[in-house]
């Protein structure tokens, strides 16, 4: 048994699609349980908020579910639609997950996958214009969002602290020339109510966007801004390096005034995508345009002779190019042959050291 307003529930963010796979999902489950479709609004160790277009429920996950889940390497994540219930002393239940329509994921140090967000439309990539500046950081956010399903929009907050409207053109300049084409750049001061109106386009009824950034970037700020309601705490940032103090400890899902939602995510500081080589390519297209100038067909833009992408790529653009397609192909790899990698790492490690003795004549 199902019950489900979609007309309640599209402010939530609710498509008809994703209406369509709550009612497949309830079709599979115990019809005598009274199940309802609520969208995961905070993630926490042992619960979930749960929001059903009209109150929050916190709610616990059955534990054939999280089984589930962790048996195929995945998680539940705010956004996620899932169906729901109260037993018999009121308490709510998360029966299943409704399958989201785009995720943003990304890899631990370990390579383990880790849901960010689900069902966003558009990730607001939050990055200020004072010493938060990063391009190369910004090029790693871009390849955690290309090829997911979800637009990506490159938010420079603190524009007040820019001198001039100069300076200000440099630095999106800048970006341009790095990012790929057709990428839309927002310069904004995220105090500003006129911030709102500037990201209108993104926050239409039934629309979810996720800000992402490194902390003190101004995304809870921006969120605040959003609501026009302080609802998340914001604060200052050091002055020797820009960086926040991960004010934001949870991801959080907060509907706004005109229809949309938006979650707001803790700073990530150490940004892992898990992108394949197709989606680290279509993050670095000037790479993609320049290979075939190459004189080798197989060149690995590196060493070789007349590397076309060497001459017409920035060298730390191209540096975290390589570092990025490294991480990618460690990840698509198996146990073995990442044992296999580590132990010639440490063969060359060992082969080196050898070396550097002989020099020294120490042996």
């Amino acid at each position: 048994m199902m019950q489900l307003d979609f007309e309640r529930l599209r402010s939530m963010g609710l498509t008809p699609a994703l209406a369509n796979q709550a009612m497949a999902c309830a079709a599979q489950l115990d019809g005598a349980v009274a199940l309802a479709a609520m969208r995961l609004a905070v993630l926490h160790r042992e619960t979930v908020q749960l929001h059903d277009g009209a109150h929050e429920h916190t709610a616990r996950v059955l534990p054939r579910l999280a089984r589930a889940l962790a048996e195929e390497e995945d998680a539940l994540a705010v956004g996620d639609w899932v169906l729901a219930a109260p037993d018999a002393h009121g308490e709510y239940w998360v029966h299943a997950r409704v399958p989201p329509q785009t995720r943003l994921v990304r890899r631990d140090a370990d390579g383990r996958r880790h849901p960010v967000v689900a069902n966003v439309d558009t990730a607001l990539l939050v990055m200020g214009l004072d010493a938060d500046f990063n391009p190369r950081r910004m090029e790693r956010f871009l390849a955690l969002v290309q090829g997911s399903g979800v637009a990506p929009v490159i938010v420079l907050s603190k524009a007040d602290t820019v001198a001039d409207a100069r300076a200000l053109f440099a630095r999106m300049q800048t970006l341009r020339e790095r990012l790929p084409a057709g990428v839309e750049i927002v310069a904004l001061d995220a105090r500003d109510a006129e911030a709102a109106a500037c990201l209108a386009q993104h926050t239409l009824p039934g629309r979810t966007l996720a800000l992402l950034g490194s902390s003190g970037a101004g995304k809870s700020t921006l969120t605040n801004t959003l609501l026009g309601a302080a609802r998340q705490d914001t604060g200052a940032v050091r002055e020797s390096d820009g960086r926040g103090q991960h004010t934001t400890t949870a991801r959080s899902l907060f509907r706004l005034p005109g229809g949309a939602c938006v979650i707001d995510t803790p700073g990530l500081r150490a940004l892992r995508p898990d992108a394949d080589e197709a989606r680290v390519a279509a993050t670095f297209g000037d790479v993609a345009a320049l290979a075939p100038l190459c004189r080798f067909r197989n060149c690995t833009h590196r060493e070789e002779p007349g590397c076309a992408v060497r001459e017409g790529v920035a060298d730390d653009r191209l540096r975290n190019y390589h570092k990025l397609l490294r991480e990618a192909k460690r990840d698509t790899m198996s146990a073995l042959e990442r044992q296999r990698q580590v132990a010639m790492w440490k063969a060359r490690g060992r082969a080196g050291a050898a070396r550097a003795k002989a020099k020294r004549g120490i042996g």
